[in-house]
Order: C-alpha cells, then sequence, then structure tokens
C-alpha cells in the first residue's frame, strides 16, 4: 500500500468512528514525530494505535480491514494470570471488502457489531491438527445464547449483537449493505504470533512511502521508533 493511501484510509476511517459518538484516546492524534519523541513504552510495548491492513495483498479495497488497539495487555500478563488480560480494538469493515479466513492460537475474542450495516461471519471448527474441519458443526454464544450452525454456516450480527470466538473457532468475515464499526473484545492480543490464516497471506502491508505518515501505524514502531 502506498503511504498517501494509508493516509487516507486513517482520515476517512476517524470520521466514520466519530459519527457514532465514538472517540478514539488522545494519542490516536499524536503526529509521528510526537510519538517518535515521546517514545511512550507502555503504547509500543502493547502494540496500541492504527493498524490498516491489506494482509500483504495489494487490494484493500476487496482484501483488508481498518483497526486501531485501544487498549492491551502483553504477553507475560497471560502467563502470570494477572495483571490486563484483556484487549480492546475498534474495526472498520468495509462494503465488498473481505477479512480472510482464519483463527487464533489463543487469543478469545467477542466479536460485535457497534453499527452500520450487517456483519456477516462464515465459521469453521478446527480439527486435531487445527485445519479447517469440513463437517464438524459450529457452536458459539451470541449475546449469552448458543448458536449451533454447519460448518461453513454464515452468522449474520445486526447493530448490537455480537459472537464470541475461541481458539479453534476458524472465521472470515464481511459486510452486507453498509460499511460496519465493528468492536473486538478480547484475552491479550499478539498480532505477531497468534494468528493463522488459511491461505499463505501476511497479517501486515507493506508501506510505499510516497508521502510523510499522518500517523505511525503499529507495524511502523519498530523501523521507526526502536
Amino acid at each position: 500500500m502506498k503511504r498517501s493511501q494509508v493516509n487516507e484510509i486513517i482520515c476517512q476511517g476517524d470520521a466514520f468512528i466519530k459519527s457514532f459518538g465514538f472517540l478514539l484516546p488522545p494519542f490516536a492524534n499524536w503526529s509521528p514525530q510526537e510519538m517518535i519523541r515521546l517514545r511512550p513504552p507502555r503504547i509500543l510495548d502493547a502494540r496500541l494505535g492504527w493498524d490498516i491492513t491489506d494482509y500483504g495483498q495489494e487490494k484493500f479495497n476487496e482484501l483488508g480491514l481498518f483497526l486501531f488497539t485501544l487498549r492491551n495487555g502483553i504477553s507475560q500478563d497471560m502467563k502470570n494470570g494477572r495483571g490486563m488480560l484483556y484487549a480492546e480494538k475498534i474495526m472498520i469493515s468495509r462494503k465488498h471488502q473481505l477479512s480472510p479466513m482464519h483463527r487464533h492460537i489463543t487469543k478469545t475474542e467477542d466479536i460485535i457489531n457497534r453499527g452500520g450495516g450487517k456483519l456477516v461471519l462464515e465459521l469453521y471448527m478446527a480439527d486435531e491438527n487445527g485445519a479447517i474441519d469440513p463437517d464438524c458443526q459450529v457452536q458459539v454464544p451470541c449475546d449469552g445464547v448458543m448458536k449451533t450452525l454447519p460448518a461453513g454456516g454464515r452468522l449474520k450480527l445486526d447493530p448490537g449483537e455480537s459472537v464470541t470466538l475461541v481458539p479453534g473457532v476458524w472465521h472470515a468475515f464481511w459486510v452486507e449493505s453498509a460499511d460496519v464499526l465493528i468492536g473486538e473484545v478480547s484475552t491479550v492480543n499478539d498480532d505477531l504470533t497468534d494468528n493463522v490464516f488459511a491461505e499463505p497471506i501476511g497479517r501486515f502491508s507493506q508501506i510505499e512511502e510516497d508521502l510523510k505518515p499522518a500517523h505511525l501505524l503499529v507495524s511502523d514502531y519498530d523501523h521507526w521508533i526502536r
């Protein structure tokens, strides 16, 4: 992706989030220079902030996702069983845009339709080797009510509805009718090691620096700051 495209997506996404009365934390507005000067260890270590991905495929409008990590613990918290054991993201899925099939190794997450169109999730269970099981039924809690779907079943969430996904549940998602503001509340999030994709794709975008960044992405931190 070109940095100019990333800057535009951030600007559009920020406006979309605000249209629902949701406000991002103050560090969302920091310039790259402020982030580099302050070097806030809690933000850097937990990888909080902007995250625009096309999964390395350079077709964001068809395969991509807008994310902002608001809060997050660290892996040591999970090992200790105490401390900040949770994470929260706000995301935007655009109409005609797919977030590809994947599962997590350790993270349990609630995916919440915060507003906009209808959110659609395609679900499979993992087999004993972690691969997609083409036959096993899927059972997931939706706002306290268990729902059972066939393998590859599609769960549709209206605004206000949510689903809990545990490790071993393969999922892809997209939206119907209009862009959707998505909330994610989960155990500690580690996007460097905890994502397993069904296809050989990457988690982060490769950025072509045709303009200066409006804000640094979490994937920029190691290159720009550390």
